[in-house]
């Protein structure tokens, strides 16, 4: 082969090595993109700029930094009770009446929480309607067609000498049996056992904010409140001497629907 054939030669061997490999653009590209799936704490498509904010001139875009993932929030370690419905005992039953949807119950809930029942004595006192539908959740996650071995009956479980004690010491009529006197009564029944406990051991304070409490076991209006709910006047009345609610799992599970709740849905 003559000297000339000789640097063709070559020259095509060059060429095609050339081409069996990557470019320097190629080669970039490969270093930086996964070989499948996406990188931990790399950002998302969506993050990456759109074709129409690069220009024609614009080099190819840099692979996005990682971004640091946030520290998830410690679970809560309060004891909760789970909700009487989801576990019923062998005597509770449900009755032969169709349950009320549960945007019925809602607006129902939103509209006792809203009242004042204590328009002479107490006229500052207000519910709120995280507690109200918290409670009813936890009581018969909304279903008006439940009774309970105790008697307690509908949304908010209510008892029947608790509806003849607020139907006789509020001059009124309510009818456990229809939804939305349920309620009422349930609510009233709240803003009863707040005016009780806030005279007999908060200096009259009706505030029922989370903020005056330190935790869901703690001692303050909210969780007595929440706690004489399940547990009665006289549950209260035996743990007042040393500051204890009688039932922590129930209250604790209650404030935890009030801030989060599958009936939020509805």
């Amino acid at each position: 082969m003559g000297h000339r054939a000789k640097l063709m030669a070559a020259a095509v061997a060059l060429v095609v090595a050339a081409g069996c490999g990557l470019t320097g653009h190629d080669r970039d590209t490969a270093a930086t993109s996964p070989s499948s799936g996406p990188i931990a704490g790399a950002a998302t498509p969506s993050d990456e700029p759109s074709f129409d904010d690069l220009s024609a001139e614009s080099p190819s875009p840099t692979p996005s930094k990682t971004t640091t993932k946030p520290k998830p929030k410690p679970k809560s370690t309060e004891p909760t009770a789970p909700p009487f419905w989801s576990q019923l005992p062998a005597c509770a039953h449900f009755d032969k009446t169709t349950p009320v949807a549960k945007s019925k119950v809602k607006t129902a809930l939103k509209s006792a929480a809203g009242r004042i029942y204590w328009r002479t004595e107490a006229p500052t006192l207000k519910l709120n309607y995280p507690l109200v539908k918290a409670i009813a959740w936890q009581e018969s996650g909304w279903k008006s067609n439940i009774h309970n071995c105790d008697g307690g009956a509908g949304i908010m479980q209510v008892m029947p000498a608790t509806v003849e004690m607020i139907n006789q010491r509020f001059g009124l009529a309510y009818d456990a049996s229809k939804y939305q006197d349920n309620a009422y009564v349930g609510a009233n029944y709240l803003a009863w056992l707040t005016k009780w406990a806030s005279f007999n051991y908060f200096k009259n304070s009706y505030d029922l904010s989370t903020s005056k409490c330190k935790s869901h076991t703690s001692w303050c209006l909210l969780n007595v409140v929440i706690s004489g709910y399940n547990a009665g006047q006289g549950g209260i009345e035996q743990a007042a001497a040393t500051k204890t609610l009688p039932n922590p799992e129930y209250v604790a599970a209650v404030r935890a629907l009030m801030t989060r709740c599958q009936c939020d849905q509805y």
